[in-house]
């Protein structure tokens, strides 16, 4: 599948996959920044694409950022008809500053399939074997 990207931002990097086969293309920081401990902070990445219905853009953790240094990434779902510039939300978990620099991947864009769905309104639900358990209904 191709998706078009635009760059709003000269010195915006095209999102890329690190390795054949990979599902998460990296995002790249647009800005040098010290994200201090219970910060959390947009970070622009300069891009905007386009792809079809169906499918949606969603940015997710960078595995190394929360090994590192307790940084998450925060939401991030970007719907098919969405035009506009894309943006990283991060969060320092961590204690310590995490000192993100000009370049640097910050997160991943993975393109998912979604279902496209009409709610209707019931009165009641079917019977499941899980029923209406919730957190820590199956145990430990």
């Amino acid at each position: 599948m191709k998706i078009k990207v635009k760059k709003l931002c000269p010195d915006a990097i095209i999102p890329e996959y690190a390795h054949k086969g990979d599902v998460g293309m990296d995002l790249f920081s647009l800005d040098d920044y010290e994200l201090q401990s219970g910060e959390r902070r947009i970070f622009p990445v300069g891009l905007a694409l386009e792809f079809p219905t169906g499918y949606a853009a969603i940015v997710k953790d960078k595995s190394s950022l929360s090994r590192n240094g307790g940084v998450h990434t925060m939401g991030g779902i970007f719907d098919a008809g969405y035009r506009g510039e894309y943006n990283v939300n991060l969060i320092n978990l961590g204690k310590e500053l995490y000192q993100i620099k000009r370049g640097d991947k910050i997160a991943q864009l993975v393109i998912f399939p979604v279902a496209i769905v009409e709610l209707q309104e019931v009165e009641t639900l079917s019977d499941s074997s899980r029923g209406t358990g919730n957190f820590g209904s199956t145990g430990k």
